[in-house]
């Protein structure tokens, strides 16, 4: 098949997931086109199969606003033509199933059109009463329609009163990138008294409560020596660091940026905390798990669906930050508990979430829009 990915070019779970899916569909013999605004940051050498077309936008004077939306289904329509593509892959409805919409009008009807929800779009711009419905008409005319959690199709169909199928294909994890490695040097530079090693991973933004992270670690603390990761950028770091200082922890929590190789970071810790106020999947959750990493997370979107409470990390509410600490210093504290939640996490990562099944469902869908069936994807 031919098959055009759009995304979000920069960091962030829908971003990820587009691209190394796009690499698994090159792999198995596809050709792949992305359409994106930028190169994905996943997608920096040389793949076999794989093209990358750069969406410019027009700054002509007139336009207040240069439209991105209306540029990218021009370029849509103008790749698909040029590359005989099969179907368009967009993740997220707006602008971008908007977009390849009006790409197949422009282009005709044997261009099919594959949505992917990855929470945002609904999350956040659902409740916006000048978009939702156009974030609807985005999902009713896609031919098919998937989202990466139980909890987020849900979410559409209450916010949105949508009534299309919407299918759930959960993100994945490519075990050849993410296992358990020996990171025991690294890990001396920044615990070199053998203290307990916690991290969080995210892009700093209010709905990670971040802060949260801190007072769980204060918690810790006062039970056990231990050391914070915290690893990535955001507009609430600064809160973030003041709150660090507040607490006397600026000895503890350790502050590293950004970071491309997670599976080499994630493996310097013992636990992820996560105790965000929305996540519709938790791809970093995810991660941890196939790095042999237990999690603490709160309750919120689909994270329940991806931890399994008890047996590859702990479930609080969103907010108990006592409840994560206790829990997490009752793991870290139990060399046998935490080996067994090791390996369920590991064993959960690569058997739930295999990227191979994964990909083998995303086929499915496609074949079936492009053939006219009617069969719903199969529960590979």
């Amino acid at each position: 098949m031919k098959i055009g990915i759009t995304c979000y070019p920069s960091v962030g779970g829908s971003g990820v997931v587009a691209t190394e899916l796009g690499k698994l569909l090159a792999e198995r013999g596809h050709t792949v086109h992305f359409i994106t605004s930028g190169m994905p940051f996943r997608l920096g050498k040389y793949y076999r199969n794989i093209y990358f077309h750069e969406v410019d936008v027009n700054s002509y004077s007139v336009f207040q606003y240069p439209p991105y939306d209306l540029t990218l289904a021009s370029r849509m329509a103008q790749v698909a033509k040029t590359e005989k593509l099969d179907l368009l892959h967009v993740h997220y409805a707006v602008p971008h199933a908007i977009s390849a919409y009006l790409a197949k009008q422009m282009v005709g009807d044997h261009l099919k059109v594959v949505t992917t929800l990855h929470g945002t779009d609904i999350t956040v711009l659902g409740y916006d009463h000048t978009l939702k419905d156009m974030i609807r008409f985005g999902i009713e005319h896609s031919d098919a329609v998937t989202a990466v959690s139980q909890s987020l199709i849900n979410q559409t169909r209450e916010v949105l009163q949508v009534k299309t199928p919407i299918e759930l294909i959960y993100n994945f994890i490519d075990k050849r990138e993410y296992y358990p490695r020996d990171m025991c040097d690294i890990r001396e530079e920044y615990a070199p008294n053998g203290e307990k090693v916690f991290i969080h991973i995210s892009n700093f933004r209010a709905v990670k409560r971040t802060d949260d992270v801190v007072r769980i670690f204060h918690h810790i603390k006062k039970r056990l020596t231990a050391k914070l990761l915290m690893i990535g950028e955001g507009p609430e770091l600064p809160v973030v660091r003041d709150l660090a200082s507040e607490l006397n922890l600026r000895e503890d929590v350790i502050f590293l940026g950004k970071q491309e190789d997670i599976a080499c970071v994630l493996s310097i810790a013992d636990v992820l905390l996560l105790p965000s106020a929305q996540e519709s999947f938790g791809l970093v959750a995810l991660e941890a798990m196939a790095c042999g990493k237990p999690v603490i997370a709160s309750n919120a979107g689909g994270l329940p669906e991806v931890i399994k409470d008890g047996e590859t990390g702990f479930i609080r509410p969103i907010g108990d930050v006592e409840g994560m600490a206790q829990k997490a210093v009752e793991l870290v504290s139990d060399p046998a508990m935490y080996e067994r939640f090791s390996r369920q996490a590991i064993e959960r990562a690569y058997h739930t979430f295999c990227h191979k099944k994964i990909t083998r469902q995303y086929e499915a869908i496609y074949r079936r829009v492009l053939t006219g069936e009617t069969e719903p994807c199969p529960k590979l």
